[in-house]
């Protein structure tokens, strides 16, 4: 038995344009899914649903929606039902990240973290929860957090961020609580340092390797890849019993 096969199921994958959310996107098609890549720029989105979709053989497409515009989100999610019929996984990945010290983050930048990160990923599984979940009696919620969510950090300043994730690692427990009996799963995962084309650099910097000797105790950032099985575990049709669960993949860091 394939514990984590996704054959025919429909997926979405919020952030979907670069990075962690396009490495999940892969994963889940891998074993079967069918994806919806969501994003902001069209051009990116589209690009990696037919990567997908020639690699692994499923249907992939990609939507432009800012998670942010309500208005936009029902669209988007009622444009995937006319196509599928069905959303059976909602991965909300899409999110921000303001670096400054605390004292000199101005209310824009606070407001936009918990847009985003928080109020954001909030609409998105409204919207799929009311249009296909609960008529389904199905579903496989997983909100992409922050080992951040779960402590502080002295390396880089980012309090709205932390209070955003924060919030995100709450928000899965009390939407885990209010539809476990009801066939939906809510569970997040909290990465730590991973690689994408935007930390490369800063990762791979003399600075960050001291820094990941002392303070994540595999003394060593997040592979490309190393992300995906916490993912399928989450979306398995099998993981039935697996809700509410707060699933850090940061080496240890928080273990200290």
């Amino acid at each position: 038995m394939n514990y984590f096969d996704l054959t025919g199921q429909v997926a979405i994958v919020t952030g979907c344009s670069t990075g962690l959310g396009v490495q999940m996107a892969h994963a889940l098609a891998n074993q079967g899914a069918n994806i919806v890549c969501l994003a902001r720029r069209k051009n990116l989105v589209d690009e990696v649903a037919a990567e997908i979709s020639a690699k692994y053989g499923v249907k992939a497409i990609g939507i432009s929606c800012d998670i942010t515009d309500t208005k936009r989100v029902e669209e988007s999610v009622a444009e995937v039902m006319e196509k599928f019929g069905r959303i059976d996984i909602l991965v909300n990945n899409a999110g921000t990240g303001a670096v400054a010290p605390a004292e000199a983050i101005t209310d824009e930048q606070f407001q936009n973290e918990m847009d985003i990160d928080l109020f954001g990923s909030f609409k998105m599984t409204r919207a799929v929860v009311n249009k296909a979940m609960l008529p389904a009696g199905y579903g496989r919620i997983i909100n992409i957090a922050s080992m951040y969510g779960m402590v502080g950090n002295k390396i880089a300043p980012a309090s709205p961020y932390h209070a955003a994730k924060g919030g995100l690692v709450n928000l899965t427990r009390a939407l885990a609580c209010e539809w476990g009996e009801k066939g939906i799963t809510v569970n997040s995962i909290c990465p730590g340092y991973f690689e994408t084309p935007l930390t490369k650099e800063t990762l791979d910097s003399e600075f960050f390797q001291n820094y990941a000797k002392t303070m994540i105790p595999m003394a060593r950032y997040g592979k490309a890849g190393e992300l995906d099985t916490a993912t399928l575990f989450l979306a398995s049709p099998l993981s039935t019993y697996v809700n509410g669960v707060i699933l850090p993949v940061d080496g240890g860091y928080t273990a200290l």
